[in-house]
């Protein structure tokens, strides 16, 4: 990993990017989402300060625990500009995070548990399935999938108009 000089209190993209290892479009999207900012040198150039790579570690890490992007703002909008996101910060933020984790912890278990029960065909048509139907919220109203509602009755619309045309032939080959 490249080393930056102490005396250096300001980063390009590129240096940053090597540093964090985070993708130079991904620091532009960072920035564009307020999670990190920067400054422009009269060339239009973007600078970062060295702040900036603690905070993408710790974007970076909250992102790997399935944290959204708009709640991570809001934790690092909690920290002064120009500092430094410390262990005390993470510990505090990421607290806060944990009942949120475990529900997502138990939704997958969840969804381990019953995937066998998925029909793997596409149109996930059964009453209880826990993919497309948790809790069978949708069986109260009537059986079936509700994910293509539109295209089920065109398709049965096609064949009633096929079962009316062979019913036809038959009456007239007789």
């Amino acid at each position: 990993m490249p080393q930056i000089p102490e005396k250096i209190h300001e980063l390009t993209v590129g240096q940053l990017s090597a540093r964090s290892g985070a993708a130079v479009s991904a620091l532009h999207f960072y920035e564009s989402k307020g999670l990190i900012s920067s400054r422009r040198t009269s060339g239009n150039q973007r600078r970062y300060t060295r702040d900036t790579l603690r905070r993408v570690a710790f974007v970076r890490a909250a992102q790997r625990v399935g944290i959204p992007l708009g709640t991570i703002r809001e934790a690092l909008s909690e920290l002064p500009e120009e500092r430094t996101p410390t262990r005390a910060d993470w510990a505090r933020l990421s607290a806060a995070w944990r009942a949120e984790l475990d529900e997502r912890i138990r939704q997958l278990n969840r969804l381990r548990d019953h995937l066998t029960d998925c029909i793997g065909c596409g149109c996930l048509s059964l009453d209880t399935c826990v993919l497309s139907n948790p809790d069978d919220a949708f069986g109260e109203r009537r059986a079936g999938s509700r994910l293509l509602p539109e295209r089920v009755e065109r398709v049965e619309r096609v064949e009633r108009v096929e079962r009316v045309e062979r019913t036809e032939r038959t009456e007239r080959g007789r």
